[in-house]
């Protein structure tokens, strides 16, 4: 109930402004006219609606998960850039120049306030750049913190923008009710701007953490474990990730995401499998024990606490091992009687870790790059392997867990359903979109 809950939650929200503005009515126009301006409000909707699924709220991560939220958040933001592209082009045809004493409701005129529209203007073209941005930053190559750093600006100057925008320039956003209206969901997304960006950070400093050990497990794999400072600690699922930020003070951009790998059954302290890929991973190994760490979540819902299912699979990419070996530490330690699978992978052997505490028995491990004395599987984790491994019962009944690489991901998640597993019972997390 929990999802579709948060889904009609979100169609009210969005369907709000455009409501309001049926209520408000006017005159009649010319349906592209009318068209224009529903574009327009639900493209602005939307917009300012998108501060919310992005800004941490554990109620959706932990609701519908983080998986699902970045893809909605991803085609919501495309579908609110093809609105807000529409909507001016559809207003071509109608009469411009200055409200005319037969007109007074501009039922018929566009404004040519050059103030009302330039801020109009300036959202159009900043708009596609923010999401193209977004699209493409993995391959521009910059950093993440000043990747985010600029998307969060750039989409407050957007939304403030369309604000002026829509309150001086549109037919009914100058109406009382509907000016309210858009200050309101404005107010909402600047104020989820300000609790990521400075109550989460000031709520921080009570609840500091130190780091206990760092230790190498792979060429580039670490362990960093972290234990509370003064307090009890953090309650979370199996399975769940954190924002970590190590070594910066609260208000610093330097924070990543990172699945736990221990489990809640084993104590206080909170370790985290970490890869070296670029800017705060390069430098893991030279953490100290004793620096200051602040952590911000949990979020997520890959967790299998109170699932039905007689037996769980676990399948795993590389550094997508953390939260599945937090889900699989939980299982040993509580004497769950599920039965258990592991799917390991990855390109060679060198980067296998806890492999000692793994063991072999219910652990098919992968690699794409075997050695010639390798006797475990070769190639990738798919569909041909998982018929090999699984019943046709199994693929019915069991609930499946998986996190690593978006291809591997794809993959198994095409088979399973091909194979018949309801998708309630195919769970997967993601760190890189697009």
């Amino acid at each position: 109930m929990k999802p579709l809950l948060l889904i009609v939650a979100y169609l009210v929200a969005v369907t709000l402004p455009l409501a309001v503005s049926a209520w408000v009515g006017g005159p009649p126009r010319a349906f592209h006219q009318e068209l224009a301006s529903g574009l327009g409000i639900l493209a602005f909707s939307m917009i300012l609606i998108e501060f919310v699924l992005s800004g941490r709220s554990k109620t959706i991560s932990r609701g519908i998960g983080m998986d699902v939220t970045m893809r909605f958040h991803q085609l919501m933001a495309r579908t609110a850039l093809v609105f807000a592209l529409l909507h001016p082009f559809l207003y071509l045809g109608t009469p411009s120049g200055g409200q005319r004493p037969w007109d007074p409701t501009r039922a018929l005129t566009i404004t040519t306030d050059f103030s009302a529209l330039s801020t109009g203007i300036a959202a159009y073209l900043l708009l596609p750049s923010l999401v193209l941005l977004a699209i493409g930053r993995t391959q521009l190559g910059y950093k993440y913190e000043t990747w985010r750093l600029l998307h969060g600006i750039g989409a407050l100057l957007i939304a403030l923008l369309l604000l002026h925008h829509t309150v001086y320039a549109g037919r009914y956003g100058s109406e009382p009710v509907m000016t309210w209206v858009w200050l309101a969901l404005t107010g909402l997304a600047a104020g989820s701007l300000l609790k990521v960006y400075l109550v989460v950070p000031l709520l921080q400093k009570a609840r500091p953490w130190r780091v206990s050990s760092v230790v190498q497990l792979t060429p580039r794999q670490w362990e960093v474990t972290v234990t509370p400072d003064g307090h009890q600690g953090l309650a979370f699922k199996a399975g769940q990730f954190v924002w970590l930020n190590v070594g910066h003070n609260t208000f610093s951009m330097k924070e990543n995401p990172f699945s736990i790998c221990s489990a809640p059954a084993a104590g206080p302290e909170i370790s985290f499998m970490v890869k070296e890929r670029g800017d705060f991973t390069c430098s893991i190994g030279q953490i100290e024990a004793g620096t200051t760490a602040y952590l911000d979540g949990p979020y997520g819902n890959l967790s299998v606490d109170n699932r039905p299912e007689p037996g769980i699979a676990l399948i795993a990419g590389g550094v997508g091992l953390a939260p599945l070996l937090s889900i699989l530490r939980q299982l040993r330690l509580s004497g769950d009687s599920r039965k258990v699978k592991v799917f390991y992978g990855n390109r060679a052997v060198e980067q296998i870790a806890y492999r000692e505490e793994l063991g072999s028995e219910d652990v098919v491990y992968v690699l794409s790059e075997p050695p010639e004395a390798w006797q475990g599987e070769a190639g990738f984790i798919d569909g041909a392997l998982m018929d090999r491994i699984f019943s046709e019962q199994e693929f019915g009944e069991w609930v499946f867990v998986m996190c690593g690489p978006a291809a591997m991901m794809d993959a198994v998640e095409d088979h399973l359903i091909e194979r018949g597993t309801p998708s309630h019972r195919i769970l997967s997390e993601r760190f890189d979109y697009d």
